[in-house]
């Protein structure tokens, strides 16, 4: 089972007192602070889950505070750079509100203490980056913890395992936001390969990790528990039990756990405050560059590398490995006789690979062509990119991202000026073919122009670098609707100087 290292607490907590020991269960040890001494985070693997946030790049820094952040510091009255810390007692009491909503022993002691120190004081700037990535997140946790009849408290123990960071990786060789080990993830169908290590795909990881809070919680009947075998293994609260003299609370057998399994509890009792306490500690959420909310999936039915994909969608591959960090190689693999993989893009991306994807399959066939023929069918096969712009961008940024004009971006857009709104939706036509896609939409623009003035044409004269989709959408159709019409198969084959029948607009 899987084994992780956390807080290493003085050696002398090993013996804490037989009153200590034999506590009633629904309470748990004053931990006096001239007894203990002040925790050391240098070596602390939980602390090490946070500074692994330093280096992630998802947010985005341009972000002002929003009007609910500043309603709030009017509210504390907190300078921006105030760090509140509180008495003992109104930790304790607002510990005390926390757990009398939830199945979870929230107390309030000395070690819980050193925890909500770490969060809100020493890496309270990292906070604000776990906030950001619970806007990706939590929502999910929270979807299946409810699907599996689990207490949503149990989203916090991601924070404790990984911080949230999708790409974390243990000393010990635990993976992903759950942190599972090799051997514990087979048993709950996370599958590795050379491709792929399932431990690190979000959405299949949190299945396993309710399936296996199912299962330690039907071992034990009780939640502090269920989070220390999650940590050290039920073979090991097991073993504690037995050495405690048959004594089933956590605080009574916590001397009887490893080291790092000793500060694991209160570490999710302290992130369980720290997150529901944010705006009194002053700490305020980074932004993400995209939240649950503005993303999806996609299946995939071909073999594609995160270059063909940023290629064709013109998103950044960083983007693409932060959304799917269980692909190893930046590859999405394809097995006809095997679960179809999935994608996970921007939500307007989702869509455009949608609209486009038998003109995406083409391309990426292209993988063993020479530039010149990839540029060519590049050319020849015009995606349609729905844009959401972004605060402070203006057509001439945009054009200048995607390699085209101002006034294509009106004309596509049927723009009468200048002006463009952050949120608002661009048609963006994207290609590596340079004038040879420009020349094919304006030509299929001009032979639109002149169908539209005879209402009695019922056909269009194919051109050069004409295909179904452009025809399509220059036509306003869909292609199934136009390949029915046509009587065409999926493949068809568009010859320079036929026709095809059109529908003409109010028909």
């Amino acid at each position: 089972m899987k084994l992780k290292n956390y807080i290493f607490l003085p050696a002398f907590l090993l013996t804490l007192s037989a009153a200590a020991q034999s506590i009633a269960p629904a309470k748990a040890p004053t931990l006096k602070k001239d007894s203990v001494v002040t925790t050391t985070f240098e070596d602390d693997p939980i602390a090490a889950m946070l500074d692994s946030l330093s280096n992630l790049q998802y947010f985005d820094k341009t972000a002002k505070k929003s009007s609910l952040q500043k309603r709030i510091i009017g509210k504390y009255h907190f300078s921006a750079d105030s760090v509140p810390q509180y008495d003992d007692k109104i930790y304790e009491a607002r510990l005390a509100k926390l757990d009398a909503q939830s199945p979870f022993d929230l107390a309030y002691n000395d070690a819980v203490k050193q925890y909500i120190l770490l969060y809100a004081v020493r890496r309270r700037d990292l906070v604000s980056r776990i906030m950001a990535m619970s806007k990706l997140y939590f929502p999910m946790f929270e979807e299946l913890l409810d699907k599996y009849n689990l207490p949503l408290e149990l989203k916090y123990l991601a924070v404790v395992e990984s911080a949230l960071n999708p790409s974390a990786k243990s000393r010990t060789g635990a993976r992903g936001l759950w942190q599972f080990m090799y051997t514990t993830g087979k048993m709950y169908n996370l599958n590795t390969t050379s491709y792929v290590d399932e431990r690190s795909d979000p959405y299949k990881s949190t299945v396993a990790a309710c399936e296996y809070f199912q299962y330690l919680y039907d071992t034990f009947g009780d939640w502090q528990l269920v989070l220390a075998a999650y940590n050290s293994g039920p073979g090991t609260v097991s073993r504690a039990i037995r050495r405690s003299g048959g004594k089933t609370n956590y605080w009574a057998i916590r001397p009887y756990l490893p080291k790092e399994t000793q500060g694991y509890v209160p570490a999710f009792i302290a992130v369980n405050y720290v997150l529901n306490y944010t705006a009194e500690h002053n700490i305020f959420s980074a932004v993400p560059q995209k939240t649950y909310f503005q993303v999806d999936t996609v299946k995939i039915k071909q073999q594609l590398s995160f270059n063909q994909i940023s290629s064709v969608l013109h998103i950044p591959i960083s983007e693409i490995e932060f959304l799917n960090p269980e692909y190893k190689l930046d590859v999405v693999p394809y097995n006809p006789d095997g679960e179809e993989s999935s994608l996970c893009l921007p939500k307007e991306d989702v869509g455009t690979f949608i609209t486009n994807e038998t003109a995406i399959y083409n391309y990426l066939k292209t993988d063993t062509a020479t530039s010149e023929q990839i540029l060519a069918m590049q050319a020849s096969e015009p995606i349609a990119k729905t844009y959401r712009v972004k605060k402070g961008e203006h057509l001439s940024t945009i054009a200048s991202r995607y390699k085209c004009s101002v006034r294509e971006l009106k004309e596509w857009n049927n723009l009468r000026s200048y002006n463009i709104h952050a949120g608002e939706k661009l048609t963006i036509y994207i290609t590596s073919g340079g004038n040879r896609a420009k020349e094919s939409y304006a030509a299929n623009k001009k032979q639109r122009k002149n169908v539209s003035k005879n209402n009695n044409s019922d056909y269009y004269t194919i051109q050069n670098g004409d295909t179904l989709w452009s025809i399509a959408k220059a036509h306003g159709l869909s292609v199934e609707k136009l390949k029915k019409i046509n009587n065409f198969s999926d493949n068809q084959r568009l010859k320079k100087g036929s026709k095809i029948i059109i529908a003409m607009a109010g028909n």
